[in-house]
């Protein structure tokens, strides 16, 4: 039995064309794709979030499906990944964990055809319209510095107290008119 119930799901894409006094070419990209699901475990404490775990997995299913699309490239164009959770006040920071960290990266790897590095992330609890800040970094080696960067979303009317805003970043080409290289 699955336990996502997803109220909305917001997708943003940033395209930069031209940035300090000069055009990017070509121009850099980055999608996130959030959901807003329904916190099953708001408002009490629970031992065991395993059942999280699953969720985890199949929100990233549904979030790495949205954020290629919104690019509109092939999977193998994607070069940094990153992902963040927001938990509404009725949460606990560790149902942010669960679904982040056991099961989520398995769907975006398999998406994506790779992936070796970590998916780097982040966690809160706040409330509507909070703003979270995720890194990005090279999906395959967290070591490429261009590829090291930040997406933002905020969603006016997410998380509320039950819910948790859960969310998956794609960049291509990095940060724009990088010139540092790897280490």
């Amino acid at each position: 039995m699955s336990l996502m119930q997803v109220r909305k799901i917001v997708v943003q894409v940033e395209e930069v064309l031209r940035t300090a006094g000069r055009d990017v070419v070509p121009p850099t990209r980055k999608a996130v794709a959030a959901a807003v699901i329904h916190n099953p475990y708001a408002g009490r404490f629970v031992d065991d979030l395993r059942p999280l775990y699953a969720l985890g997995g199949e929100v990233s299913g549904l979030l790495v499906e949205r954020a290629l699309a919104a690019l509109g490239v092939a999977a193998d164009q994607v070069s940094a990944y990153g992902k963040g959770a927001i938990v509404g006040v009725d949460g606990d920071l560790e149902h942010t964990a669960a679904l982040l960290h056991p099961s989520f990266g398995a769907p975006v790897r398999a998406a994506l055809g790779g992936g070796k590095a970590i998916i780097p992330g982040t966690k809160k609890i706040g409330g509507p319209g909070a703003a979270i800040t995720m890194p990005l970094t090279n999906k395959d080696d967290i070591w490429v510095f261009d590829d090291m960067d930040s997406a933002e979303i905020s969603i006016p009317d997410a998380p509320r107290a039950d819910e948790i805003v859960i969310a998956l970043c794609l960049g291509i080409g990095g940060r724009p008119l990088h010139r540092i290289g790897a280490a």
